[in-house]
């Protein structure tokens, strides 16, 4: 039975706590906050409380890259050998806020390459069901797709964990492998709400989870946002540590598997 855990607080002091037990996570899945509030709307906004709740998604580029670059740090003491961090991110928007502007996300990507133990080992493109808002700018095309790194620690490059099955194995030894794509198609998101109009994708955490997560694995989400990454392991029979900053989110989510384990219960015992 899979074992779902949520807790409320900064994700780098969870994460230093889970150090203390050692490397005991097989993959982290995630998508972290892409940076892309604009001040010039948002900030003057009364009461205003940051697209995330009370994280303010409004980092310079510099602190943006060495907030991602001190995420990855804390990774390394969490992940055990052979694991993957499945990092979700989008182009940044507003050349406002950090002067690199839409190369916000590469330069994030680079400088974890750059300042950490991990590497892109792989990337994936997420096409979604739709794109919104769509036709806003003159010039920039509708964005119906997204981005997931696939990181591994450098000197695992070659023996980090998936799940490709062998297919076949040739007169000379050569093994072949089932085919698995770099093109995932998943709806957008579970469902906007009141405190998160911007969910994840349970069916995209499954699939990727598919791919990397061995069995009877245990997955950690830093930003676990309403708990979509937790009901995608409670789907699989995962277990799973989700971190999110926002009480709110937090007990919205805590909510959310309950009843989802609640409806699932009742389906089982009607279909037995």
């Amino acid at each position: 039975m899979s074992v779902i855990k949520f807790l409320q607080g900064d994700c780098l002091k969870w994460m230093n706590k889970i150090s203390t037990k050692g490397q005991i996570v097989d993959v982290v899945l995630t998508s972290p906050p892409y940076n892309t509030s604009r001040p010039s709307t948002e900030r003057s906004m009364k009461n205003y409380e940051g697209r995330y709740g009370v994280y303010d998604d409004l980092k310079t580029g510099e602190e943006y890259c060495d907030w991602c670059i001190d995420i990855f740090n804390h990774i390394d003491k969490i992940l055990k050998p052979n694991g993957v961090v499945l990092w979700n991110v989008s182009y940044g928007t507003d050349a406002t806020v950090n002067t690199e502007g839409i190369g916000l996300m590469w330069n994030s990507i680079s400088d974890i390459i750059r300042n950490t133990n991990f590497t892109v080992a792989d990337k994936i493109v997420w096409k979604k069901k739709s794109a919104l808002p769509n036709n806003v700018s003159p010039n920039k095309l509708t964005r119906i797709c997204e981005e997931v790194f696939v990181f591994c620690r450098k000197s695992e490059y070659k023996t980090f964990h998936g799940n490709k099955e062998v297919s076949k194995v040739g007169k000379n030894g050569q093994q072949f492998y089932r085919v698995l794509y770099n093109f995932i198609e998943a709806p957008n998101n579970d469902g906007a709400n009141k405190l998160n109009k911007a969910t994840y994708s349970s069916d995209l955490c499954i699939q990727l989870l598919n791919m990397y997560a061995p069995k009877n694995g245990l997955v950690f989400d830093p930003f676990g946002g309403t708990m979509t990454t937790g009901i995608a392991c409670e789907k699989l029979g995962l277990s799973c540590i989700c971190t999110e900053i926002d009480q709110a989110q937090v007990e919205y989510g805590i909510e959310r598997l309950r009843k989802y384990r609640e409806e699932n219960a009742k389906y089982t015992k009607k279909k037995i």
